[in-house]
């Protein structure tokens, strides 16, 4: 069973950076497609971005040109280097996998998940 740890989160002043990064264990590691999911309070889960096999990504449009998600496949790490942060950035992020597949596909649910890690943005 794959197991997936994020760490990285914490709190940061608005416009600062944080990189999140995720780590998986448990499993032989291939290059899934994994992404990066965010979740605020009160809010629903949304995706942020996705990272394919061929490190091909896809942003939300919210974050395009501020986070960057990319993969070591040696480190078994996925990563998430957040740049011009926002309030409205603050939230849990999530690391996710889908092992099926090593191609994201737009819409197509995850089926392994991280327990989250906490951001939080003072202003």
């Amino acid at each position: 069973q794959v197991h997936l740890e994020e760490s990285g989160g914490g709190s940061v002043q608005a416009g600062g950076s944080l990189r999140l990064s995720c780590t998986a264990s448990g499993y032989k590691y291939n290059p899934w497609c994994m992404a990066w999911f965010r979740q605020r309070p009160g809010g629903t889960r949304e995706g942020v971005a996705t990272i394919s096999s061929d490190s091909t990504t896809f942003y939300a449009e919210s974050v395009k040109g501020r986070f960057t998600i990319s993969r070591d496949n040696a480190k078994k790490t996925l990563y998430l280097q957040m740049t011009s942060l926002k309030l409205e950035d603050a939230a849990t992020y999530y690391c996710a996998a889908d092992l099926l597949i090593s191609r994201c596909i737009p819409g197509r649910p995850m089926d392994t998940w991280g327990k989250g890690t906490l951001v939080t943005i003072s202003s």
